[in-house]
């Protein structure tokens, strides 16, 4: 029952990853009266990138002590970039460690993963 659920959850993940990229790159979704710029760089591998922040965000969710819905993942060209709020350098050494060991990850950046008491890691 339980991995039918985190099945599930993947699925609907991989699908919402894949489908905000395509109507990223639909003209007919984008405003022209609209500018936005961003720093964001365009992924050359945007299925494989979604695939990548599936699986990080559902071992996150398996891995215990770590409260995931605190932790945001971005994944472009392989490189994670994982970004929130964690209690103690022990989650944060966590969080990368499961990044880490998806299969496709290049590196990882937890320098946004910030201490929830305001303290600072070494």
């Amino acid at each position: 029952m339980k991995h039918n659920l985190i099945a599930t959850s993947l699925g609907a993940i991989l699908f919402v990853g894949t489908m905000s990229v395509a109507l990223a790159d639909d003209p007919a979704t984008t405003s022209s009266t609209t500018t936005v710029t961003t720093q964001q760089t365009t992924s050359e591998q945007p299925g494989t990138d979604s695939w990548i922040t599936g699986k990080v965000k559902s071992g996150l969710a398996m891995t215990k002590g770590v409260t995931s819905s605190d932790i945001s993942v971005v994944t472009t060209n392989g490189m994670v970039a994982l970004s929130g709020l964690v209690d103690t350098k022990a989650q944060k050494d966590k969080a990368v460690a499961c990044a880490e060991s998806v299969k496709g990850v290049h590196s990882v950046d937890s320098s946004a993963l910030t201490a929830r008491d305001g303290s600072t890691f070494e």
